[in-house]
């Protein structure tokens, strides 16, 4: 199977191949129900709008290319699969960048050399999954309506195994898929299918919703950026970038069967701490709302991570003193992973350092989820 990463920029030029490639034989909004959407979206007039990190949409069509009308308020980066689950390297890569247009997400010549002639016929049968890698940052997506040249059949429906991730660059994949520590972060580089938690969820064949941001912390961001706006608030919006737009579980048909928090690194950046007693509370809010969302049941693990002793003691009194039911802990240590090959860009982990994490967080979510671990399962 012959892979392919290109890069489709929406523009004059991009408009005009989407045009002359084929005549659509069917268009359907974006919202339509044989399309199936995995993360926080927003549905308006048929249209799908996002920013967060990895949301993604199954879209199964019969016919042998496919098309968007889009829009996005910056540039975004989407990784696309045909015929296959998401895997650790897409079939394709595109880029989303301007205002409503269309786009080839896969041109006849694409699905022959990714499929095969065989099952590149006109009536042929496919799924295509397309995730967004880019945080909410770079820009919100707004998908207007997808074409095929045949016609489009239910999507598959959700898993029944799903785990919301709730973080910052790391759970974004900020620079996951540079290997110099050194180098500056670029959004090209930044691939939240190659964090830990795109990791983790394909091994435990589960959904996964991610709620994450650089920068984030539970009471203070990096370098003290944005003092007002930390994850117990960001974690009420449908948008990452818009405050006030609020999510509602209620509304949500996809529900998490366990929540991961893997944050704190900012709150102890550049040598400093919040107080104990604004950390503490701002954590047990944070675990509250989760609790509100999906019930007192619920298995949440709070990961700390390997910077400082002291954040491993902040989230550990926090979960103590909570006094909810279904609250887990777990650290991950100093040699997790390297400081060297297992880095990308700006000092964050690459897919190598990634993969390390998601070695260490796996039994802890078998334990709280009764998920059987495989010991010959590959992790990827």
């Amino acid at each position: 199977m012959k892979k392919i990463v290109f890069t489709a920029l929406i523009s004059l030029a991009s408009l005009f191949f989407g045009a002359g490639a084929f005549a659509a034989n069917e268009e359907i909004p974006a919202s339509d129900s044989k399309i199936v959407w995995i993360g926080r979206t927003l549905c308006n007039d048929g249209a799908v709008s996002g920013d967060w990190s990895g949301i993604y949409a199954r879209i199964s069509f019969k016919g042998d290319c496919l098309s968007a009308r889009v829009s996005d308020t910056r540039k975004n980066y989407y990784n696309l699969w045909i015929d296959k689950e998401m895997w650790n390297e897409p079939d394709k890569v595109i880029t989303l960048t301007g205002k409503d247009t269309t786009i080839v997400l896969l041109s006849k010549e694409e699905i022959t050399a990714i499929c095969g002639k065989k099952n590149a016929k006109p009536q042929s049968s496919h799924c295509v999954v397309l995730q967004k890698r880019t945080e909410g940052e770079q820009g919100t997506s707004t998908f207007y309506s997808f074409s095929t040249s045949g016609t489009f059949i239910p999507a598959p429906a959700p898993k029944e195994r799903v785990i919301e991730f709730i973080g910052d660059s790391y759970t974004c994949g900020y620079g996951s898929e540079n290997s110099i520590k050194t180098d500056p972060f670029k959004p090209e580089t930044e691939n939240c299918n190659k964090s830990y938690c795109n990791i983790v969820s394909r091994y435990f064949d589960a959904e996964c919703v991610i709620v994450a941001h650089s920068g984030m912390g539970i009471a203070r961001n990096y370098n003290d950026k944005f003092k007002d706006w930390y994850m117990p608030e960001r974690y009420t919006q449908t948008f990452d970038m818009d405050r006030e737009t609020k999510w509602s579980a209620a509304s949500c048909e996809v529900k998490p069967s366990v929540t991961v928090i893997y944050l704190c690194t900012n709150d102890f950046s550049v040598g400093r701490q919040p107080s104990k007693a604004l950390f503490k509370a701002n954590y047990i809010t944070l675990l509250k709302e989760i609790k509100s969302n999906y019930g007192e049941s619920h298995p949440i693990l709070c990961v700390s991570g390997k910077r400082d002793f002291m954040m491993a003691k902040y989230i550990e009194e926090a979960v103590a003193d909570s006094g909810l039911k279904a609250v887990s802990f777990a650290v991950l240590g100093p040699d997790i992973h390297n400081e060297d090959s297992d880095l990308g860009a700006s000092f964050h982990p690459n897919y190598n350092g990634h993969i390390k994490k998601a070695y260490n967080l796996i039994p802890y979510i078998s334990t709280l989820t009764g998920w059987s671990i495989e010991p010959a399962k590959p992790i990827r």
